[in-house]
């Protein structure tokens, strides 16, 4: 026999930590809406930022009213807080990991493996017109702060010669699931946009080859069409396309 007195305010702190953590996970859907044109981008960062500190209270609700369905209460609220509990943590944690990692790395967009001289956008000039972020590399401050950061993005060096490197770097850059917008092989020219799964951000590649040593040296440039920080994205695609074009290269 349960002889604990009951604490009424039990079953009212799990059912708001359950309401609001449902509310923080739909709060999460900004990403999807904003992809789908459905609201802007102010408003899809205000709707996270919302879900981020609601995913928090649903937890801490969920906390409490998991202690007081244990030790005040009988135990029938035990899974509407414990699901309060899931739903917060879901809702809360990718945005608190986004933002530790934006605050670890520069605010900047446009990463290249060659900042003394970058690839240029030819094709996709005309994609990126409305774009916020211009097409223009921003120099030397952005050269340093790439630089500090992200020292391993480097150029390729292959023995290869250009015509192989370069049909293995358009493979590569299909097997991202980039949209391909120009492969010039005359040029060593190869330009795409990569689209991110959440929000569905446009951040466009520009691949360049030439001749250099007896072999072919390859640049890539990965720059976000929004945004001042890409909370290095950027990076993280160059190096995932230089693993993978290192390994396609080498078995030839």
């Amino acid at each position: 026999m349960n002889t604990r007195p009951p604490f009424p305010w039990t079953r009212r702190i799990a059912s708001l930590g359950l309401l609001a953590g449902i509310v923080a996970l739909l709060a999460m859907l900004a990403g999807p809406l904003y992809r789908a044109g459905m609201i802007g981008l102010g408003a899809a960062f205000s709707s996270v930022f919302f879900g981020y500190w609601l995913g928090l209270l649903a937890a801490l609700f969920g906390v409490i009213a998991l202690l007081l369905a244990l030790f005040a209460q009988p135990r029938r609220y035990l899974v509407r807080a414990l699901i309060a509990i899931v739903l917060g943590v879901i809702a809360f944690v990718p945005p608190m990991l986004f933002k530790h990692k934006a605050g670890s790395v520069p605010a900047i967009h446009d990463i290249t493996t060659d900042t003394a001289n970058p690839p240029p956008f030819q094709t996709l000039l005309a994609e990126r017109a409305d774009a916020p972020n211009s097409a223009v590399y921003g120099g030397a401050e952005v050269a340093a702060k790439q630089h500090a950061a992200y020292p391993d993005i480097q150029p390729l060096q292959f023995d290869a010669p250009p015509a192989t490197v370069f049909k293995a770097a358009l493979d590569n850059a299909k097997s991202m699931g980039w949209a391909i917008a120009a492969q010039v092989p005359d040029e060593g020219r190869i330009e795409a946009t990569a689209t991110t799964f959440w929000f569905g951000f446009k951040d466009d590649v520009v691949i360049r080859l030439r001749p250099e040593a007896g072999g072919t040296r390859v640049d890539v440039r990965s720059e976000s069409r929004v945004g001042g920080s890409d909370v290095g994205a950027n990076a993280a695609r160059i190096r995932a396309y230089s693993r993978k074009l290192r390994e396609a290269v080498g078995a030839h």
